[in-house]
């Protein structure tokens, strides 16, 4: 009882429901290239090679491939450039972060007993960031046809005037606050004025001259932490396993900003808006992986990999303030502030992201180098909230089979080897989880890099690229515009490693 009084002077709310959309778990069912600095160099194409740190999360039998124990840690620095294109204007964003990308380590058990093909056992520990989500986005133009009001109007329809002004914030559902804060900010007006009043109109003037702004901030990370035992048999076949535990931690703080350009009438209307929306998620995860790799020559490698799906326990906590200012034609301004202090502290709820088959193959030039290919699919029409016999979570889980498809992806990686030099390059192409290809579009990365071994220390140094486009609305109901987005990613990568 103590806990919850403290809560509410706190200014925390409850609440039983929350609009989690399609881009919500899109964002925590995509993973990034991350990993050691040789790993991202060749592009993650290491299925069927095996021997590196970061293989491991990509087939658990790679760690069987190690001869020696080893231990590493990698730093990366990420740049992302953010090209915004609204209604013909062009603006330009970008963030730079310093993260620990990789640490972990395998060790090394061989058999002792001489009648025996399984001729060694490996354990081994992984932490990889396999999300950063230090970004920046920033838009702006002027909007030929639709308001924000639209968003407000959206929720607010069906929903009787007497429970927007009856009915206690923290006591409503999501839509209802929605609404609440449309009709507080005056950029909403009920049709009728009585308390089963359920239809509602723009207060902003027609014309079609919104100028808008939209800027979002995000931070955070998706972190995975690998447990691996791996095996080989007659020094041909590799087997592997992961138990796997997920991290996520993600802030985002989006600003909408309008000003209405079109010319003031006599009734009071809204000249300018701006919506605050401050989302906090947080939570833990699970998942396993199987892997195998067959030697089919002495030179040449074939692997084979499954990851299951991942369970998230989610929390999501989130604040919204709206600022408005209406002005009647040769009238005074009036503000409106509605901001209610609260911060609502959702119930935790399950997301369960698709699974992934990773096929592989290699070719060994004996100690000179290496070429491979991974090609991996994973069907993100299957991502789903839970419990799905919820009503809101049933609507939602029905978009995200309608909107999300399969895809596939295909990591290509050389590596070439001078004495104690090694010169890696590598290729990577990810197709859009949307089956319209544009809300988020096709990935092409390109990367490069370089590696020296001092005998019991590696130094590895890698430089990838990838650019993608993006089109999604500001808003997932209602004010659904959306800018085209170019998002060019830079990132250099530093391991050092050890053999033990």
């Amino acid at each position: 009882m103590k806990k919850i009084i403290f809560l509410l002077i706190a200014g925390l709310t409850f609440s039983v429901s929350h609009s989690q959309d399609v881009s919500d778990a899109v964002r925590y069912a995509q993973d990034n290239l991350t990993g050691t600095a040789r790993f991202r160099a060749m592009s993650g194409a290491f299925g069927a090679v095996g021997g590196d740190l970061s293989s491991i999360s990509v087939n658990p039998a790679g760690s069987a491939i190690f001869n020696n124990n080893q231990v590493g840690i990698t730093l990366s620095n990420q740049s992302i450039s953010n090209d915004s294109n609204y209604f013909g204007s062009n603006t330009t964003d970008d963030k730079n972060s310093f993260i620990l990308n990789q640490a972990g380590g395998v060790f090394v058990f061989n058999s002792r007993n001489p009648n025996t093909k399984w001729s060694k056992v490996t354990i081994g520990a992984s932490y990889e960031n396999t999300n950063n989500f230090n970004n920046r986005i920033f838009s702006s133009g002027m909007n030929p046809t639709n308001s924000i009001s639209s968003y407000f109007t959206t929720y607010a329809n069906g929903i009787p005037l007497g429970d927007i002004t009856g009915i206690d914030y923290r006591d409503m559902l999501f839509d209802e606050q929605q609404a609440y804060l449309g009709y507080y900010g005056f950029v909403i007006n009920p049709v009728a004025d009585t308390d089963n009043n359920t239809q509602y109109t723009s207060n902003t003037t027609s014309g079609g001259r919104y100028f808008q702004q939209n800027e979002i901030y995000s931070s955070g990370y998706n972190s995975k932490l690998s447990f691996n035992i791996g095996t080989s048999y007659d020094d041909r076949f590799y087997f592997g396993a992961n138990l796997n535990v997920h991290v996520t931690d993600y802030r985002r703080t989006t600003s909408f900003y309008e000003t209405n350009g079109n010319t003031l009438g006599a009734d009071e209307t809204v000249h300018n808006v701006r919506f605050n929306n401050d989302l906090y998620t947080y939570g833990n995860g699970f998942s396993f992986q199987l892997g195998a790799i067959a030697k089919i020559t002495d030179s040449f490698r074939l692997g084979l990999a499954y990851e299951s799906n991942t369970w998230y326990e989610l929390y999501d906590e989130l604040s919204q303030s709206l600022y408005s200012t209406r002005q009647a034609s040769g009238g005074q301004s009036m503000n409106a502030s509605v901001n209610p202090d609260l911060v609502n502290v959702y119930e935790p709820y399950t997301l369960q992201t698709p699974g992934k088959v990773t096929f592989s193959g290699a070719y060994i030039f004996g100690k000179s180098g290496l070429i491979s290919i991974d090609y991996s699919i994973k069907d993100y029409g299957n991502t789903k909230y839970k419990p799905t016999n919820d009503l809101g979570f049933r609507s939602v889980n029905n978009t995200i089979s309608n909107d999300l498809t399969a895809n596939g992806e295909l990591r290509v990686g050389a590596e070439y080897k001078i004495k104690q030099l090694s010169l890696r390059g590598g290729y990577r192409y990810e197709g859009s989880p949307y089956k319209d290809k544009t809300t988020i579009g096709d990935l092409t990365s390109y990367s490069a890099g370089l590696g020296y071994n001092f005998g019991g220390t590696k130094v590895d140094l890698a430089y990838s690229y990838s650019d993608r486009k993006s089109n999604q609305g500001f808003f997932a109901t209602g004010f659904t515009q959306a800018p085209s987005i170019q998002s060019t990613l830079n990132n250099v990568s530093l391991t050092l490693l050890f053999e033990l």
